[in-house]
């Protein structure tokens, strides 16, 4: 007799995963204890171990709730319970900038990026679902971020950060490469619904931590996840979040290629001067111009969770109908000016 379904469908996706990898390194489970991260825990440590790879996972403790150090524990030790090794908790301290959301998020990835880049480790696997997909789907279009923002979050990417100390975890436990430079992050369970991955966890026999946050209207996506998404389900009918996901597919090739021209269009923008020259800007099509504006903006520290279409338009209007106007404000104490043809950010 085989494995319940929705564990044969969580262990397939990351039996994929892994064999699309670059080399048999080191791969990490982002665990947070919660049903997501926790089957996706379990079965990377069971198909690492019918590959024969190494396999750890890290949990990330962001203080933001008493006893948080205690539950970190457990799930480390759950972790280690299941074959993972290393196994281990990295506490961080979590700022303000950009909201608590983003704030929390750059500190969960700051610190999987170091521990990722002392182990060595090959991937670090993450356990958004197409649930998660939706829902960042929705939050892109209320923001108005362009189809970059509705193309949702992408399977795989690499987070190009410089290397820092040791590791918390310790030296990697076997020599491995990484693709370039940087930490590969991969979503496995991207086509996956939340259902099905929670029955998953279940029929492990794991038991998931309710994180009381995921039900706090306080934030942005918890009154997505619970008041929005259902909302358009009573009016539109089932399937919404599968059409959100869908579309997030589609539109990935269309920013991709706009992405692409823009990376190109941003050297001669830069001319080695300061800023960006307004000339070469204002002969680029627009798609492809507020893409390089974004780029730069979220470069000099602008922060690109709140970074909106509204600040990006404000600053092509100092490239296309400049009459004076003194700065822009973005998120993240960065202004943008123009000073003659070159544009410019710095500190507000």
């Amino acid at each position: 007799m085989g494995p319940d379904p929705a564990v044969a469908a969580v262990r397939s996706a990351v039996r994929e995963a892994l064999a699309a990898l670059p080399d048999d390194g080191l791969v990490l489970a982002a665990c947070s204890g919660g049903s997501d991260s926790l089957a996706l825990a379990g079965a990377l440590a069971f198909e690492a171990l019918r590959a024969g790879r190494p396999a750890g996972g890290v949990t990330i403790d962001h203080g933001l709730q008493d006893g948080s150090a205690g539950r970190a524990d457990t799930v480390v030790r759950v972790m280690a319970g299941l074959g993972l090794d290393p196994a281990g908790s990295v506490a961080v301290v979590v700022g303000e900038r950009g909201g608590p959301e983003n704030a929390a998020r750059d500190a969960r990835y700051a610190a999987l990026d170091e521990t990722a880049d002392r182990l060595r480790a090959t991937a670090v696997l993450l356990g958004h679902t197409r649930d998660d997909q939706a829902e960042t789907v929705l939050l892109g279009l209320a923001r108005g971020s362009g189809s970059r923002s509705l193309a949702g979050m992408p399977p795989t990417f690499v987070r190009r950060l410089p290397p820092s100390g040791r590791g918390p975890l310790g030296p990697a436990p076997v020599p491995a490469s990484r693709p370039g430079p940087g930490v590969l992050y991969v979503r496995p369970l991207l086509d996956l619904n939340r259902v099905t991955v929670r029955r998953a966890c279940l029929a492990m026999d794991l038991d998931p931590w309710d994180d009381p946050h995921n039900d706090d209207p306080a934030y942005t996506r918890v009154r997505v996840r619970h008041e929005a998404l259902p909302a358009l389900e009573r009016t539109l009918g089932p399937g919404v979040a599968d059409s959100l996901a869908r579309t997030a597919r589609l539109l990935r090739d269309d920013a991709d290629a706009l992405d692409a021209l823009a990376a190109d269009a941003l050297g001669p923008a830069r001319d080695g001067g300061e800023g960006l020259a307004v000339p070469v800007l204002a002969g680029l099509p627009r798609a492809v111009r507020t893409r390089v504006l974004r780029t730069a903006a979220i470069d000099a520290g602008a922060a690109p969770g709140t970074l909106a279409a509204v600040h990006v338009d404000a600053v092509d209007r100092l490239v296309t109908a400049w009459r004076g106007q003194r700065h822009v404000d973005l998120p993240g104490g960065v202004r943008a000016f123009r000073r003659r043809d070159r544009l410019l950010f710095g500190e507000g």
